[in-house]
């Protein structure tokens, strides 16, 4: 039950992610890989959100794991290591408190961590009973 569990959650956030930039259009993340240094920033903006998507997809239905897997990480990776690593660790940065409520920063490294161990965990231990990988590998045993 527990990859289940851990593919329902990085697999929705995983798309989630995905989805907001390509939704909004992709201009504005080029904008922001290209702030940071990454090198072919429009090739990246259009790319990453589909891995983020379509990865995540994979991750949710539990299918391919290791194959979609590999990528995502390599994500966390760029965005921990171009953006997030100069915030600090805590994703909550609170810089102050307004009468509306506090006011956040912008997210440290913490949740790339965490995507990062969960995709790892997954790759280890597999999809687990509730997940397409597991059908597959069933239904090539009765062919066998």
């Amino acid at each position: 039950m527990a990859p289940l569990g851990l593919r329902l959650i990085i697999g929705f956030g995983f798309m989630a992610h995905g989805w907001a930039k390509i939704s909004r259009g992709t201009a504005g993340f080029e904008r922001l890989l290209a702030r940071t240094g990454i090198p072919l920033p429009h090739l990246g903006s259009v790319v990453a959100p589909y891995v983020e998507l379509l990865g995540g997809l994979a991750v949710l239905l539990g299918i391919f794991i290791t194959v979609a897997a590999l990528p995502l990480i390599a994500t966390m990776l760029v965005a921990m290591l171009t953006i997030h690593i100069h915030y600090g660790f805590s994703s909550v940065n609170t810089i102050g408190l307004t009468p509306e409520g506090p006011v956040f920063g912008p997210p440290g490294y913490e949740i790339n961590l965490l995507y990062i161990a969960g995709l790892l965990s997954l790759m280890l231990t597999g999809a687990g009973a509730f997940s397409i990988d597991r059908l597959l590998r069933r239904n090539r045993r009765v062919r066998e």
